[in-house]
């Protein structure tokens, strides 16, 4: 009796133990499958260096034909280029990742374009386009490259002293120059300076020479009028106004005209502030001063607004909470009207004031200053069959090198959308790869001490105080 009964009750512990283990089985692979399925993670990095940008997720996300990338390496280098290639195949089916070591598959290699000078190398059947690095940036930057096709040039205006794209100084216009070319567009400068009348032809007496025409090339997509300081001549402004009225892109940066410290004041430029305020935008013959005091968590004075909120415009949708910088900028007034729109895109809060008025050594009196808020930027529409496309900001100084390389500012994910926009690819319209930010601990003496007080003596000590006490209550 006793036997049978210890029998049943070892089988059913038995049963009850392969329950349990088939449970735990059945569970433990549920979990596997999900992770496998829906992979996620979660970055805690402060520029979310392990997560792939807005504009990737954007272009990846967004493909409506197969896209094949192949990555040509030793077989030990697979490991290291899945974590980044891993993630860009989770965000569309259509994403194909090769992997190829030439040494061992030469042949396999050299049919899928292989180069010694080649590791990524994407194909969208359109064409083919290589990534430099194992990097986002790069990556990202080749993925566009290769779904852009056609002639897509950026035309830079060089008249009147303006910033060009091949100073790599501070004040340049170069890093604008790279952004640019990353993603597919092509940049050149136009020369924009009439030609000397023929001297070889003599004039009749009170005859004048025969004005020169000019005009913006027909393959321009975007026209960049890059923070002038000298005035345009009318020929130029009527150049400009044919290109937007006739279905052109164009983007206007125009800096502050009042006498500044001791420096040269800009130009007033009074043809091309007429043709834009003919289009809805006044730029006014101020400077604006953000006397908020948000400048001052990125060491800015007030005479650089910190933008962190902006209007709802595909140019600055993207921006939420994404603060740029606009060194010593002038106020525009904008009015929709006649043949065009005009919206605002961003400006100053109500902590902000715009004076007309600048003392030798920089002083302002508040008290005569125009209380805020204050339009910096707008873009408008021009009506026409196709329509045009325009946008005006109240300083150029945001695009030079030096705002445009710092980090911890958008400025060159602004610049981008508004080229972005300007030129119609929306769909690239966002925040872009951020390049990996090197943050080092840097301790002084004092700093080195406390830890080591911490973690040498007072913490050893408290444990083995601690331990001490509960020896005594345990004894």
């Amino acid at each position: 009796m006793a036997d049978s009964f210890l029998k049943s009750r070892q089988t059913r512990y038995t049963a009850y133990a392969g329950t349990y283990i088939l449970v735990i089985l059945a569970v433990l692979g549920a979990i596997n499958f999900l992770a496998n399925r829906y992979d996620k993670s979660y970055d805690s990095t402060s520029n979310k260096q392990f997560s792939l940008s807005d504009q990737t997720i954007k272009v990846v996300g967004n493909l409506k034909s197969d896209l094949k990338l192949t990555y040509f390496d030793e077989a030990t280098h697979f490991p290291q280029a899945r974590d980044l290639l891993d993630r860009y195949t989770a965000l569309s089916p259509k994403l194909k990742v090769e992997f190829i070591d030439p040494t061992k598959k030469p042949q396999q290699a050299k049919s899928a374009g292989y180069r010694r000078d080649v590791t990524i190398l994407v194909d969208s059947g359109l064409r083919k386009e290589e990534a430099k690095s194992l990097t986002e940036e790069e990556v990202t930057g080749a993925i566009i490259r290769s779904l852009k096709s056609g002639e897509r040039n950026v035309c830079f205006v060089n008249a009147a002293n303006e910033h060009s794209i091949d100073d790599e100084a501070a004040t340049g216009f170069s890093l604008m120059k790279q952004l640019l070319e990353r993603d597919n567009y092509k940049t050149r400068t136009i020369d924009f300076k009439p030609k000397a009348a023929d001297a070889t032809k003599p004039l009749a007496i009170g005859q004048a020479p025969a004005a020169v025409a000019v005009e913006v090339p027909k393959d321009c997509l975007v026209l960049v009028v890059g923070g002038p300081q000298l005035a345009y001549t009318q020929p130029i402004v009527d150049a400009f106004k044919k290109y937007v009225e006739g279905g052109g892109h164009a983007l206007f940066l125009l800096d502050n005209v009042m006498k500044i410290g001791r420096g040269e004041s800009t130009a007033e430029n009074t043809e091309l502030v007429a043709m834009l305020t003919e289009w809805g935008v006044t730029p006014n013959k101020d400077l604006v001063l953000d006397l908020s005091g948000i400048g001052n968590m990125f060491g800015a004075g007030p005479e650089i607004p910190i933008i962190l909120q902006y209007e709802s415009h595909a140019i600055t949708r993207p921006l939420t909470r994404v603060p740029t910088a606009f060194p010593v900028p002038r106020s525009l007034e904008i009015k929709s009207g006649g043949k065009s729109t005009v919206e605002k895109l961003f400006g100053t809060t109500e902590d902000s004031i715009a004076v007309t008025e600048v003392g030798a050594n920089g002083a302002i009196d508040p008290k005569k200053g125009k209380k805020g808020p204050f339009t910096l930027a707008a873009a408008g529409t021009v009506q026409g069959t196709p329509s045009g496309r325009f946008v005006v900001v109240g300083t150029s100084q945001w695009a030079e090198n030096r705002a445009m390389g710092s980090r911890s500012l958008g400025n060159r994910d602004l610049f981008m959308n508004t080229i972005n926009w300007l030129s119609a690819d929306e769909d690239l319209i966002s925040i872009r790869p951020k390049s990996t930010e090197d943050r080092p601990l840097t301790l002084t003496a004092q700093k080195l001490n406390l830890v080591f007080w911490l973690s040498v003596v007072f913490f050893p000590l408290a444990i083995v105080g601690f331990g001490m006490v509960t020896w005594w209550k345990r004894r």
